[in-house]
This record gives structure tokens, sequence and C-alpha cells, in this order.
């Protein structure tokens, strides 16, 4: 039977993050580093088999201390990042190639800061590329969207109810996500936007599973202090019953 690995991204430098002394996956909340939320979350979930993270050059060190001083322990390996978030997942799914062989390994592929997920959430992933083969988590979007070729004039309003924001986990069968991958590096593309924008360019079929609104990637100043109003708010439900 196949694993189901978590692979996390924690690459990254959070430059819109405006942080001098740390990546911004590293940044304490409550005494606790955003990447260790995030992966107590597939530490904790009987169905996560383990996990892969690639992480930024020259922190791998400091990550190692974290993980032995929280008590993360189902970590097979830490590869170096990439230049680019494609390529740092590239080396995360290359490693899970190597110490997980099967087939029908299915691969959870998520942000270092992206801690606000659930059991359930995870659970819905793997149940998902079981059935349809992918799971790409997204919310429905609540705003209009506008399309604009050129500053200060629309070109059209894309109807609503047709439109999600693709978040994470974004989730595959290991050796589809690693096709995809061989087939973009053989056209010398390595910066998609996503996994779900790779699968789909190379003519993957995609499955919504529906996310919830708290799942917000940490990515500027606004949604650390977002982060932690709703990490209180869970807190808080989870003492009083709220």
């Amino acid at each position: 039977m196949g694993k189901n690995i978590a692979v996390i991204f924690a690459g990254g430098h959070g430059l819109r993050m405006s942080t001098k002394s740390k990546p911004k996956q590293f940044l304490e909340m409550n005494g606790k580093p955003i990447i260790i939320h995030t992966l107590e979350y597939f530490e904790n979930n009987s169905d996560i088999d383990g996990i892969i993270i690639a992480c930024v050059n020259g922190w791998i060190g400091y990550l190692e201390e974290l993980l032995v001083r929280f008590h993360i322990k189902k970590v097979g390996r830490i590869v170096k990042g990439g230049a680019t978030g494609q390529e740092s997942i590239y080396n995360g799914l290359c490693a899970v190639k190597e110490i997980w062989k099967d087939d029908n390994t299915i691969v959870l592929l998520h942000d270092g800061v992206r801690p606000l997920i659930s059991e359930e959430l995870i659970a819905r992933n793997i149940e998902a590329v079981k059935e349809y083969g992918s799971a790409i988590t997204a919310t429905p979007v609540t705003e209009t969207i506008v399309i604009s070729e050129q500053e200060g004039e629309i070109k059209s309003v894309v109807e609503r109810k047709n439109c999600y924001h693709a978040k994470a986990p974004q989730s595959f069968y290991l050796k589809d996500i690693l096709e995809a991958h061989e087939k973009a590096r053989l056209e010398g593309c390595y910066d998609m936007i996503d996994s779900a924008t790779l699968m789909k360019y190379y003519g993957y079929s995609i499955h919504i599973v529906d996310g919830s609104t708290e799942n917000i990637k940490i990515t500027n100043p606004s949604d650390f202090y977002t982060f932690r109003a709703l990490y209180e708010a869970r807190e808080n439900s989870q003492i009083f019953g709220l």
C-alpha cells in the first residue's frame, strides 16, 4: 500500500515580510515558529507516514534544531530549496521517490507558512487523490474579479461563481507530479506559479477540495496579525467551547 507523504515548502526568504533577521517561516507566534505550527498538523496526523521539507539555504541546521526541540519525528529528509518554488518542490519530490518508491505514494504539497490547516482537510485531500487522482484545496472567490490588459482599463469581468482561490495542500500521486516536473524541466520551464498550474498545463485532471478561508498563507505583516487572531480564536474555542 502506498504511503501518504507531506512535502513542505520552506524555501522562501520572506522579502514581503520585511524581516531582517529571519525568513518568515521561522518567525515565532506564542513561542513557536510558524513552520513548526504547520508541521505539527502533519506530525500528529495518523494518515501521514512521512514528511520532506525543502528549506531555504543556510537555515537547514537551524531547522534541524527546531525539529528536535519540538519533537517533530516524521521528517525523513530536509533538502535544499531551489531558486524558485517549483525547483524546491522538485527537490522534495526527488527525496520522496528515493525514500518511498511505491507508485501509489500520495504527496501533499504544502506551504510552510500556511499553518491553519486541519486534520479534516488533510484527510479530504488524501481521499480525493484516491478517487480523482488529484486534490487542489480551494475556496470560492467572494469579490468581483476583473481582467485588465492595460493600466486603468478593464477588459472583462469574470463570472464570480466560477472562480476559486487555489490554496494548499495540493495533492497528487507521486508518479504523476514527478512526470509533470520532468516534462517542465525538459522544456526549460522552472517557474510555474504552483503545482495546480503545472499539472493543468501538462493535461492532468484537477479536482477541487473545498478549504477554509482560515487557511491563509503568511506572506506580509498583515497576514501575520490575521494568523495570530485566528490562532487565538481556535485556542479559545478549544478551551471555552466557543
